[in-house]
């Protein structure tokens, strides 16, 4: 073991070496035992003292969900981690962790959290700034709690609402993604000029390491099937999907995630051809290569059969860090026996350690280790809500104003003397949030600290409006009731990846049959929460006197009611193509037979005053 005076002097310790000699330094140090570990990164859930401090793992999670406990702190997520940091200190070498979560639409594993729109939303509000300053707000958030890193943003260009991760893409269309890429200028910092293309940059200790995903073509998979197979060209892979990762490497991105899909039948996690010879050796990236959860597992099947051929394949193939999570000990006894027998070069195990240890030192971990709980009264703080809220009120759609161009129903009348609200998603916080919130597939109810559409309803009307909610309307609620018109919300439940079946794309809890209802009786203004559009009969958007695609605005319901009653113009436009029927998916802009119901795109503005 290396004593304190002596490692006080490494070149590793001193902050005023260049990065690459402080790496040289530290490398000749490492036991292979030790290079591996550092390519680990492990769930919270099995981190004990002896993985952190006796191996030296290098990296640790918290999946979705996956809290100190429930309801925790920031201050309660801040003293976890720097307690496992304190126990990576104590190892030999003293490498600090690289911890990670999931912070994909704000610290969104944080209970009282602002949760901003999911990417689709902000994808329809073309706002590079909004992303950008979404982007700082989230990377004060997270490092407030001690984390340094979130597998963010996903850049994927989803070319099929089919797919189950659709809200997790800004956009179908290349160039639109690719402009909102400024979010990594918001989490990481913006690099200086002349800061080399492909190596990581991380500005200061209010940034976070950000994460490039899923590299590449997860959202171009034939029939939207997730984790399934892109059929392309290459020349059509990279004018599609690869575009936005050279926009990442322009912006310093220090990590990029490796996809579960496939490309042409090959899985992504042993593609050594995109991996290596595109993205680290053509592109030139120099950070970290890391898999998905458990993503290697699925180079055999059943899943994990043959373990030692799933990290041999992968780690060759250019993966550098392996998001186990919980088999630690197995995968380093069949990392090292790889390298041992020569299955696995120690070349290729000394370029993935060079970078993990290169994303740790650009991210300043050596030097500042644990939380900056200075950042703590900035968690959930009034300045963090109005931005989600602004991001609310810039990514609504008004696809549809009256039934007759020059009677419009939006703007609502806020002094109205009865509105009806109907559907659960009117009142429901962890519906209008969506999937990675609080858990990993989202929940119902008031899972987190916010708003709801039905509370901002009631905040924008006048003292003398009666609003009356009704989940379901029956015919009773109609009974000697004069409504001046009602504001019916429906839309699908949460999901996450593989926990979103609603592959016909319908309208769930019989939503046409309460959009048909109350239709029928009173002037009705429909808003629909979704990560993606759904079918739309067109008589029921006939019946509709006005619509309104919300997509999944998270936590701050009053943007929302900040438009409908037109304190402000409706902003947003399509992010993706909204289908007529589902036997023309996949459909995009530019395709021969384009008939699209709304195109991508479209948007109407209001007549306010």
């Amino acid at each position: 073991m290396m004593r304190d005076h002596e490692q006080l002097y490494c070149i590793y310790r001193n902050p005023n070496e260049p990065v690459e000699a402080r790496i040289k330094d530290l490398l000749s140090r490492m036991t292979l035992r030790e290079k591996a570990a550092q390519m680990t990164q492990i769930e919270k859930s099995v981190a004990n003292p002896s993985a952190i401090t006796d191996l030296s793992i290098g990296s640790i999670l918290s999946g979705g969900g996956s809290a100190p406990f429930d309801g925790a702190s920031a201050a309660d997520w801040a003293d976890m981690i720097d307690a496992f940091q304190n126990a990576a200190l104590k190892a030999p070498l003293g490498i600090p962790i690289l911890y990670a979560t999931d912070a994909v639409h704000g610290h969104n594993n944080l209970y009282g959290a602002p949760i901003f729109p999911h990417n689709i939303g902000l994808g329809a509000t073309r706002d590079v700034d909004l992303v950008r300053r979404i982007g700082v707000a989230t990377a004060l958030e997270v490092r407030a709690t001690g984390i340094p890193y979130t597998f963010a943003p996903c850049v994927a260009v989803c070319r099929d609402p089919r797919w189950r991760r659709c809200y997790e893409s800004f956009s179908e269309d290349t160039e639109i993604v690719r402009k909102m890429t400024s979010i990594i200028v918001g989490l990481q910092g913006l690099p200086p000029q002349g800061h080399p293309k492909g190596y990581p940059y991380v500005a200061g200790r209010a940034n976070v390491v950000s994460c490039a995903k899923h590299f590449v073509g997860d959202g171009g998979t034939e029939g939207g099937i997730n984790e399934g197979d892109t059929i392309s060209s290459f020349d059509d892979l990279e004018r599609i999907h690869i575009l936005p990762y050279m926009d990442c490497l322009s912006l310093g991105v220090s990590t990029i995630m490796a996809s579960y899909s496939s490309w042409n039948g090959g899985k992504m996690h042993s593609n050594y051809f995109l991996l290596t010879q595109i993205l680290k050796d053509k592109l030139g990236f120099k950070g970290i290569v890391i898999s998905d959860w458990e993503g290697i597992n699925r180079l055999s099947q059943p899943d994990g059969s043959d373990y030692r051929y799933c990290i041999s394949v992968s780690i060759n193939a250019g993966v550098d860090m392996v998001m186990v999570p919980f088999r630690y000990e197995k995968f380093l006894e069949d990392l090292i026996f790889l390298v041992e027998s020569g299955e696995i070069p120690m070349v290729r195990i000394d370029d993935a350690v060079e970078r993990i240890l290169r994303v740790k030192f650009v991210a300043g971990l050596f030097e500042h280790p644990f939380s900056n709980r200075s950042l703590l009264d900035r968690v959930g703080c009034k300045m963090h809500r109005e931005l989600a809220r602004e991001a609310v009120r810039k990514s609504l759609v008004l696809l549809k104003n009256g039934k007759d161009p020059k009677k419009q129903l939006l703007p609502l009348d806020k002094n109205a003397k009865r509105i009806l609200v109907a559907g659960r998603h009117a009142d429901d916080l962890g519906y209008l949030c969506g999937g990675w919130t609080i858990t990993w597939y989202g929940t119902s109810g008031r899972n987190t600290m916010g708003t709801t559409i039905l509370d901002g309803i009631k905040e924008a009307v006048g003292d003398k409006t009666e609003v009356i909610y009704e989940q379901y309307p029956s015919p009773a609620t109609f009974a000697d009731q004069n409504f001046c018109f009602a504001v019916v919300v429906v839309g699908e439940s949460p999901y996450a990846e593989d926990m979103g079946s609603n592959s016909e794309l319908m309208i769930p809890f019989n939503g046409p049959d309460m959009i048909n209802f109350v239709t029928d009786r009173v002037p009705t203004l429909v808003i629909m929460i979704s990560g993606r559009p759904l079918v739309l009969e067109p008589e029921l958007l006939e019946k509709m006197d006005a619509f309104v695609a919300a997509w999944l605005p998270g936590s701050e319901g009053l943007g929302i009611a900040d438009v409908i009653f037109g304190d402000y113009e409706f902003e947003g436009v399509l992010p993706v193509t909204w289908f007529r029927r589902l036997d023309q998916l996949p459909m995009n802009a530019g395709d021969e037979s384009y008939d699209p119901l709304f195109p991508l795109g479209f948007g109407l503005r209001m007549k306010i005053g």
